[in-house]
């Protein structure tokens, strides 16, 4: 099984503040991760390392095959998949939502004069289908609902066949409609031959997919569990990682938590 991240001691501190504190963590390939925590836990922070977005102060991160701060992040970028508000609020809102997900191959936000061939195309075609939303290709992508923009940045991402796949709070700011439809989307994507390997962050165990393998609980940047699902996540871990006491559910491959 080949690791498609591996982080040794990961420490991120800015503005003298420790965001991520000597995190060790790996990903298979086959793997689908959630990370778990409250607000301020260092989640996003830890999904920017694996984006190649930010270079932590202390530790090795490995991503693909490849370390951050020996290889050019603009060559590694391009096979990691990532939706996220910030990258959203990046999407030119008059843009057609086909071409929102066919300048994925360019790894550019907006058609210029960049060409693609038809294969490009009938791939966004496909993604945009099998999302649910092939009827709206057409659409701008400033007219759509938060719901189906969350699908159309999931096509996005998976336009280039990425071999990792990162999700921040890809519910958020969602109705039960949008976040039933979005937990659907995710969960034939986790379960599909050949998918990559995923990491998704949510505060709420409510929108884990099934499918999904294994968790990661973060608390002040710091990792209270990490492992296989089933025993990574429970109701003593989740407790400690919000500092609530808490039960948690699981039911036809849902989990639900409440306060005691």
């Amino acid at each position: 099984m080949t690791a498609v991240v591996e982080l040794a001691g990961i420490t991120i501190v800015r503005g003298g503040s420790r965001l991520l504190d000597g995190i060790d963590w790996t990903v298979d390939e086959t793997d689908r991760w959630v990370i778990i925590g409250p607000n301020g836990a260092g989640k996003t922070t830890l999904l920017q390392v694996l984006a190649a977005q930010m270079h932590p102060t202390a530790g090795v991160a490995g991503l693909l095959g490849e370390v951050l701060g020996a290889v050019d992040v603009f060559e590694l970028r391009p096979r990691i998949g990532l939706t996220s508000a910030a990258l959203a609020d990046r999407l030119p809102k008059g843009e057609r939502v086909s071409d929102v997900v066919v300048s994925a191959s360019y790894a550019v936000l907006g058609r210029w004069r960049e060409e693609y061939d038809e294969l490009d195309h009938q791939r966004a075609k496909e993604l945009l289908t099998e999302l649910g939303i092939g009827h709206l290709a057409d659409r701008t992508f400033g007219t759509l609902s938060e719901g189906e923009r969350k699908r159309v940045q999931i096509a996005r991402a998976l336009m280039t066949d990425p071999e990792l796949m990162l999700l921040d709070e890809p519910a958020a700011g969602l109705d039960l409609t949008g976040r039933e439809q979005l937990v659907r989307s995710l969960s034939s994507i986790a379960t599909a031959e050949g998918a990559p390997a995923m990491v998704l962050v949510t505060h709420h165990v409510e929108e884990i997919p099934p499918g999904f393998t294994h968790a990661l609980l973060l608390k002040q940047g710091r990792l209270v569990a990490a492992g296989p699902i089933d025993q990574a996540l429970t109701a003593e871990t989740l407790s400690e990682t919000f500092d609530l006491a808490l039960t948690l559910e699981h039911s036809d491959g849902r989990y639900s938590a409440r306060a005691l």
